[in-house]
């Protein structure tokens, strides 16, 4: 990780606008908003994993080879495509159209009778029924995929297992990341009088020139 590259890819006028005024309160900021974006599509892929994981031992559900379409299996003689995501706030309209065009697409290529539904690994959405597709979130889903209606609870313990170590290890080169990136921003962003030079910061995120 680098610090031009985690400062292309944040906005600084929000940052102006939150009256930051240090460079380590800055750097912070900036790194902690780019950690929480990463951290949620690498863990929506973790969960993805231990849905067709799971659904792989109940129903011999397999990972699909069609795009688009994450698990497909085959319950109550009735076969599934699935397209999971983390949450039911995904996307906008055009992610939504390309996933009901997915949809259509692999409907067409395995037959007739093949039920499409987005699966969201937490959150509640109380209209199911999408007319194309079904949408089943949190309890649903893992219910859904496992026949186990507690599952989505169950599944809560394990995830934590060795989190204690991971995030001690987590937090020394955290911090480590933080002292870097402080000394390099105070040498390229700061005057001789410690100000944050925002002008030169937002010409770097920028300007064509880049």
């Amino acid at each position: 990780m680098r610090l031009k590259d985690v400062l292309k890819r944040k906005n600084p006028y929000l940052f102006k606008a939150k009256n930051v005024s240090t460079a380590q309160d800055l750097v912070k900021t900036i790194l902690d908003a780019y950690l929480s974006s990463q951290e949620e599509a690498v863990f929506g892929g973790v969960l993805e994993k231990l849905a067709v994981f799971i659904c792989q031992r109940v129903y011999g559900g397999s990972k699909s080879t069609t795009e688009g379409i994450d698990l497909e299996f085959i319950k109550d003689s009735s076969k599934y495509i699935v397209s999971i995501k983390s949450g039911p706030n995904w996307g906008n309209s055009q992610q939504i159209k390309r996933m009901k065009d997915n949809f259509k697409q692999a409907k067409r290529i395995a037959g007739a009778g093949i039920i499409a539904v987005n699966g969201c690994c937490y959150g509640i959405d109380h209209k199911s029924n999408k007319g194309d597709y079904q949408k089943l979130c949190g309890q649903m889903f893992w219910t859904f995929i496992s026949g186990d209606e507690n599952l989505y609870i169950d599944i809560i313990e394990p995830l934590g297992y060795k989190a204690k170590n991971k995030n001690e290890d987590f937090t020394k080169e955290y911090a480590k990341v933080i002292n870097k990136f402080t000394r390099e921003f105070s040498v390229e962003y700061c005057d001789n009088s410690g100000n944050i030079l925002w002008e030169k910061l937002v010409a770097f995120n920028s300007s064509g020139n880049n």
